[in-house]
């Protein structure tokens, strides 16, 4: 799923640059812009977000504008630096449900809530490697605020990254999933009602004749949870058991 990653330009230290906004105030030789960078990096996530990542060509950027092609170099080198500056946009902490320092549980879910939002309405996201970040400052900005919600907690500084890790990776599974299965329909042209009344006259036999005994025995609503609220319950069992470790120690 991954056709895009962190750092694809051709130059780290261009993107860099951009990314913090180094030089920004410099006198540039020609005619004032016409445009912001910032401008130029909503009109990218616009098309990514109705085109998709395959979609998100330079001249496709300009047309959002409404200008020529070659006007956009002189904002931004090329695509890779383009997506990394829609990543490390999207990136930034957002509106935050009013935790205080020291809540990491409320951290925590507002920061789950937060990336399953950013998964679902920017699907494209999902396609860029992240692993290897490029820390602009948004996403530094957000990973100070959130860090702060283990204040006072006693953890190690590893443990405190390792958790705000391993949520942020959860939600991005399920996420994931979620996308996976809205794409499933809009790439084959077959609804999940047709994908699964076709199976439907299989598995009523296969479990008429006893072979599966304790599927034969569900509730006819045990497969329709909401993606979001099985993301939840995943989301409750792992804070529920790093909590638990914590109050084992005395940290919680």
């Amino acid at each position: 799923m991954t056709t895009e990653h962190v750092g694809g330009g051709a130059d780290p230290a261009k993107i860099l640059r951009l990314l913090w906004r180094a030089g920004e105030d410099e006198v540039k030789p020609g005619p004032r812009p016409k445009f912001t960078l910032d401008d130029v990096i909503v009109a990218g996530i616009a098309v990514a977000d109705r085109e998709g990542l395959p979609g998100l060509t330079m001249r496709a950027v300009a047309d959002e504008l409404g200008v020529g092609t070659m006007s956009l170099y002189r904002y931004v080198p090329g695509k890779g630096e383009l997506v990394d500056l829609m990543v490390d946009k999207l990136n930034s902490p957002g509106n935050f449900s009013g935790w205080q320092r020291g809540e990491w549980r409320a951290a925590m879910e507002d920061l789950a809530e937060g990336t399953w939002l950013l998964a679902t309405e920017h699907p494209w996201l999902l396609q860029v490697n992240q692993s290897r970040p490029l820390l602009g400052p948004s996403a530094m900005e957000g990973v100070e605020l959130i860090l702060g919600a283990f204040e006072g907690l006693g953890l190690k500084d590893r443990e405190k990254v390792a958790i705000l890790a391993a949520v942020g990776q959860f939600v991005s599974g399920c996420a994931r999933e979620a996308v996976l299965a809205q794409e499933s329909a809009a790439q084959t042209g077959v609804s999940d009602e047709e994908f699964w009344k076709a199976q439907e006259p299989y598995m009523i036999r296969a479990i008429g004749e006893g072979r599966f005994p304790t599927l034969g025995t569900l509730d006819d609503d045990a497969w329709s949870t909401p993606p979001v609220e099985i993301m939840r319950m995943g989301l409750k069992a792992l804070l529920d058991g790093f909590e638990l470790g914590m109050r084992k120690r005395g940290t919680a």
